[in-house]
């Protein structure tokens, strides 16, 4: 039961402002930095007061960074995570729902686990492992002797080798596991009725086709809810492709906003350009913003579903 008092109401409405507060503020100030010159973006005191050069400095904020092919490499980014971890968070969540085998939940709290494992935490491990995809299976065949037995009979010696560096193969494929996801799923799949699933085996329906027809249309919000979280997710990844990126061709655009900090055209980086970072930032800002926005709807319903 709810209790209805005056005192909390108001206490609940000032933590809420202070709260707003909070995440406007700093919006506020990063528009103002955007639209002032250099000398007005520095003066001590600043002032808070918008100026006017806010479409000339996002236009040399977007020309400098080179954000036009930045925010392709972004976007293939951002949609090839979303698709691996809807994919394997559906399929990880389906096994350990509707599969009654010995070490589902022990493989589904391995999984869980993994959630006090941040990328940062496991950085060095995964980029030795994008370095080169196939050095587990390497490593396997030398610990059995397949390699030296085909050396021996073949002459030739096994290299197995695949590099992910510098490729949208290498900046998607360690970001597809989602131990969020397949929480997500799990916790939706377990609020189906039995009866649904006995009578899709009984139309003959197996596994996958029970999968596809009729769980992931049942999905359809859960599916918008973590889309919604991991495309902002992957937008605004930035350790990972800094450090697997050395190509300009593949660079990524929470990247190359750090770029815009110094001055490219000074030796020695010169004055910071914060106006033209700040401008750069808006720009960043605007694709996730608009997700959230359209897919709020959804969003919402897809927790509350979950939820329940």
């Amino acid at each position: 039961m709810i209790e209805r008092a005056r005192g909390l109401n108001i206490a609940t409405q000032i933590i809420l402002g202070a709260g707003l507060l909070t995440l406007l503020v700093p919006l506020y100030l990063t528009f103002v930095a955007a639209t002032q010159t250099l000398p007005e973006v520095n003066r001590v005191p600043p002032t808070f007061l918008p100026g006017t050069h806010l479409f000339d400095n996002l236009a040399e904020a977007w020309v400098r960074s080179n954000f036009g092919q930045k925010f392709v490499n972004t976007m293939i980014l951002a949609t090839g995570v979303v698709v691996g971890k809807i994919t394997v968070a559906a399929i990880t969540a389906f096994g350990i729902v509707f599969f009654q085998h010995r070490f589902r939940m022990l493989i589904f709290w391995l999984i869980f686990i993994t959630l006090m494992l941040p990328l940062e935490v496991r950085i060095v491990p995964t980029y030795s492992v994008a370095a080169n995809a196939l050095s587990p299976f390497q490593q396997i065949l030398d610990v059995v002797g397949l390699t030296w037995l085909l050396e021996a009979l073949t002459g030739m010696r096994v290299a197995l080798e695949w590099n992910l560096l510098n490729s949208y193969t290498g900046l998607i494929l360690p970001l597809v596991a989602t131990a969020t996801g397949t929480f997500l799923y799990r916790q939706f799949f377990m609020t189906i009725p039995d009866e649904l699933v006995e009578a899709a085996q009984m139309d003959g329906a197996g596994p996958l086709r029970f999968l596809w027809e009729v769980l992931i249309p049942l999905s359809r919000t859960n599916i918008a809810a973590l889309a919604t979280i991991m495309f902002v997710y992957s937008w605004n990844q930035y350790l990972w492709p800094l450090l697997i990126i050395t190509d300009p061709n593949y660079g990524v655009v929470a990247v190359e906003l750090g770029q815009l900090v110094p001055d490219s055209n000074t030796t020695g980086g010169g004055i910071p350009h914060w106006n033209l970072a700040m401008a750069g930032t808006l720009i960043v800002m605007v694709p996730p913003v608009l997700v959230v926005i359209f897919m709020q709807r959804w969003f919402v319903r897809g927790l509350i579903n979950t939820d329940k």
